[in-house]
């Protein structure tokens, strides 16, 4: 098949597995043709069988603000013809949905597909601002298929918009084989064997909670030899280094920065915070559990369907910061228990998530939309 991706490029989930995908997708003998305004950035080196194709940006002295959804629609259309793509498989609905709608009417004829997936916020923020909710749910609806990347956001979807049509539950998925990598530089030493490390990865929006994460560590290096490793980064970045500067633990807080490849880096994690105020799947959780690390998060969203309360890990209602901390040290203070954790984190993503498993569940979905009228 000849597919083409449109996601956002930068560190979030959707453009992480948008991403992957495509290089599975290419890694299984399809054509692959990424489309955005930079290269993901996961993508690095173009594998056999990819392309991307950027949309420019410009700027016209008449218009406010640059009309990127047009412009993304135009290259849509440009790449398809070029490529003889038969379906653009889309990342969110706003804006690359709708964008994806107006390629298939420019192209007529060709017979594109359009297989649109929710990720979370273009369902429960973005989408749902009294501004785009008509424009999301016309790409909802018209779309030739829609995925979602857990019950919870199908869930949600059918509430906030009214959709009835068929929504297919794809989950998002890890290659256990990246899990074996050495610890990047980015990761200091640990000052003995019996100092732990808590771990949180997000791109720091508010939603993310970051200020629970260090409140949480605070309370864990009260009682246990403790370090915080915070990757990524964003705009609640300096909200959480002055919180640790308050609570007197900066010392013990790495700051690394983006990071491109998480999976080295989690292997210097004993444990995984994540307590967002919600989440529509969860893959940093994942990835942690599929690095063999416990994970602690809210009880919100999709990441039940991901973490096992008690088993991979623990999960408490959002800004629960005593019930988390309590989780962490009677964790990290058990290490056999720990250790048991981990093995089962382990083979609960593999056995669960593994891309052998979902991408197979992709391509069933590009088979059928090409075979209906």
């Amino acid at each position: 098949m000849r597919i083409g991706i449109s996601c956002y490029p930068t560190h979030g989930g959707s453009g992480v597995v948008a991403t992957e995908l495509g290089k599975h997708l290419a890694a299984r003998g399809h054509e692959v043709a990424f489309i955005s305004y930079a290269t993901p950035l996961r993508l690095g080196k173009l594998p056999p069988r990819v392309s991307f194709h950027e949309v420019e940006i410009e700027q016209y002295p008449l218009l406010k603000n640059f009309p990127y959804t047009l412009a993304l629609a135009s290259k849509m259309a440009e790449v398809a013809r070029m490529k003889e793509l038969q379906i653009l498989h889309v990342h969110y609905a706003i804006p690359f949905g709708a964008a994806a709608l107006l390629a298939r009417q420019i192209t007529a004829g060709m017979g594109l597909k359009v297989v649109t997936t929710l990720h979370g916020t273009d369902i429960t923020l973005v989408g749902n601002n009294a501004s785009f909710k008509p424009v999301t749910t016309l790409t909802i609806e018209q779309a030739d298929a829609v995925t979602a990347v857990s019950h919870f956001l199908e869930g949600e979807t059918r509430r906030q918009f009214g959709i009835e049509r068929p929504i297919d539950v794809v989950y998002n998925f890890i290659d256990p084989i990246r899990y074996e990598n050495e610890i990047p530089p980015c990761i200091p030493h640990k000052r003995s064997e019996e100092q732990v490390t808590l771990m949180h990865i997000s791109n720091y929006r508010p939603v993310k909670r970051v200020g629970d994460v260090i409140a949480i560590f605070a309370r864990v290096a009260a009682e246990l030899d403790a370090r915080l490793i915070l990757v990524g980064d964003g705009p609640e970045t300096a909200v959480a280094e002055e919180l640790a500067v308050k609570l007197g633990v900066r010392d013990r807080v790495t700051f690394t920065g983006v990071v491109d490849r998480v999976a080295p880096v989690l292997r210097a994690a004993d444990l995984f915070l994540l307590p967002s105020e919600t989440e529509s799947f969860g893959l940093a959780a994942l990835e942690a559990l599929a690095s063999g690390v416990p994970v602690i998060a809210s009880d919100v969203g999709g990441i039940p369907e991901v973490v096992e309360h008690g088993i991979t890990g623990y999960l408490a209602p959002v800004g629960d910061i005593d019930r988390m901390a309590d989780y962490a040290i009677d964790l990290l203070s058990d290490c056999p228990r720990r250790r048991a954790f981990a093995a089962v984190a382990r083979s609960h993503a593999a056995v669960n998530f593994d891309y052998h498993k979902i991408v197979p569940q992709y391509e069933a979905i590009y088979e059928r939309v090409l075979e209906a009228p």
